[in-house]
């Protein structure tokens, strides 16, 4: 009996199964990016950051395949979207989707994989949500609104913000009242809901 041919096609099987589940990940990501909603209890949000649970399948993936097939399930997912054209930003909502996702899904992931337990899981969600909002303030300040701004006049952003936070002034406000509340909050709802659902799917992710 050749070993070597035996090994080879279980090499071969064991990629197929985790391509299927990334592949499943990222289609339900796709579909849950697709039903943002604003935050109705949080009024002080500007209307702009919605809010979907597109993280999820991301984190999950990067829990059961590693934080490469989180990354990849939050590219991919993204790249569906701007193909899709279901965000009217010119590519600018998916990258900063892209990025703060990544953000949040790879100190997460990375932790998780020294040690896979309950307790790990939480660090690295920690972990993860204040890499996320650190992220997603600077590059929202020096790269995303500023890009965002040749698409729609920056004042403009401002003053929509404003109409329904009266301490957004300008862009820098805007980043600390509206875009940190909006990731920390994001960031907490997410992490318990993967922790919720990560327990019962987990059995069916290591299969």
């Amino acid at each position: 009996m050749n070993t070597n041919k035996i090994g080879s096609r279980d090499n071969v099987s064991l990629k197929t199964k985790l391509l299927a589940k990334a592949a499943l990940l990222t289609i339900i990501a796709v579909v849950l990016q697709a039903l943002e909603f604003l935050i109705p209890f949080l009024p002080f949000i500007p209307p702009f950051l919605k809010f979907e649970l597109s993280d999820i399948p991301a984190i999950l993936g990067a829990f059961a395949l590693g934080p490469a097939a989180g990354v990849a399930i939050e590219f991919v997912k993204n790249v569906i979207h701007f193909v899709l054209g279901l965000n009217p930003t010119g590519g600018v909502g998916e990258l900063a989707n892209f990025i703060v996702g990544s953000a949040l899904v790879i100190p997460t992931g990375l932790i998780y994989q020294r040690h896979k337990s309950k307790k790990s899981a939480i660090v690295g969600l920690c972990v993860g949500i204040v890499t996320m909002v650190i992220v997603a303030a600077i590059f929202n300040y020096t790269v995303l609104l500023p890009f965002y701004g040749k698409i729609m006049p920056i004042q403009a952003i401002i003053d929509m913000s404003a109409a329904v936070n009266p301490w957004i002034t300008d862009m820098k406000t805007l980043v600390i009242y509206g875009i940190i509340p909006f990731n920390i909050f994001k960031g907490v709802l997410i992490s318990i809901l993967t922790l919720l659902i990560y327990k019962r799917i987990s059995p069916i992710l290591h299969r």
